[in-house]
């Protein structure tokens, strides 16, 4: 089980957060609630609504800060929104010192790109989360660029378990394929329960009846997937009784034309999308 617990940090400088929006908000909050002291936080956001401003600055979080103003943070989480990447960059290069690790959770922005907007030499992590973390269950895979030392990495992946859990990879080029199944995934999840739902209308049940069983079957499935340490493939067979209405239901799924030629195209349309967004 992921510890979200972050508690003091032995990292020699403050956390700076560039855009507290949905992604950026939700590690901010799972920070302060995994015990981080809130006046080793600062935030750059002039999008910010003045009710979570002012909720931010009564809890002790440093707001709008200007380079120089604060010590050189031991990390800056970059989470504007992609399109906004390069007019910020330059706003963040003034913040980062000889010990700065700046870690991207933007999608299609490549560890080039960030590089190009930052002082020679920055340690630079890219990320890859998804909309899950937001209830702190969610996945995120990172790639650590070149001259991040252990100690950066290390830092890097307790802000983030923060939301969820954090896997690591070596090759850069993963990362799409990585937004094609967890980065996008949740979609293909909630369009289950979509069609799911329009299922059980086609089959006779009212849309208020077939959306609330599709709802609780995926909620209570995810549910025993992430308890049980089982393996989806074990799970699947041990609701499946030969010659019942699973196995039936199945044999539409698991056929030459079914589910997994499908989501196959649809990672692969994912993951291709995810390369030319990052050029």
């Amino acid at each position: 089980m992921t510890d979200h617990s972050i508690g003091p940090l032995s990292s020699g400088g403050p956390i700076l957060l560039v855009g507290a929006g949905k992604m950026g908000g939700a590690l901010l909050d799972g920070w302060l609630a995994g015990g981080l002291d809130p006046a080793l936080v600062a935030v750059v956001d002039p999008g910010l609504p003045t009710a979570a401003a002012e909720r931010l600055a009564a809890q002790g979080v440093v707001l709008a800060p200007e380079p120089g103003s604060l010590p050189p943070p031991a990390a800056i989480l970059f989470a504007v929104k992609p399109q906004m990447a390069t007019a910020a960059l330059p706003s963040v290069a003034g913040f980062i010192g000889p010990d700065t690790v700046v870690v991207s959770i933007l999608a299609g922005t490549t560890l080039r790109t960030l590089r190009s907007g930052l002082p020679d030499g920055a340690a630079v992590v890219r990320t890859m989360p998804n909309t899950p973390a937001s209830v702190g269950r969610g996945i995120t895979a990172c790639v650590a660029g070149e001259g991040v030392n252990a100690r950066q990495r290390a830092l890097a992946d307790r802000l983030l378990q923060t939301c969820g859990e954090v896997v690591w990879v070596d090759d850069e080029a993963l990362i799409d394929a990585v937004t094609g199944v967890s980065g996008s995934g949740p979609a293909y999840v909630f369009l289950m329960a979509e069609s799911l739902a329009r299922a059980g209308v086609a089959a006779g049940l009212s849309p208020e009846l077939a959306g609330k069983l599709a709802r609780a079957t995926i909620e209570g499935a995810g549910e025993l997937l992430h308890r049980s340490p089982e393996t989806p493939e074990t799970l699947r067979k041990n609701v499946t009784s030969p010659n019942g209405t699973t196995a039936a239901a199945l044999g539409v799924l698991m056929a030459a034309d079914g589910l997994d030629p499908l989501l196959e195209r649809a990672v692969a349309a994912a993951t291709a999308r995810s390369r030319e967004l990052a050029g």
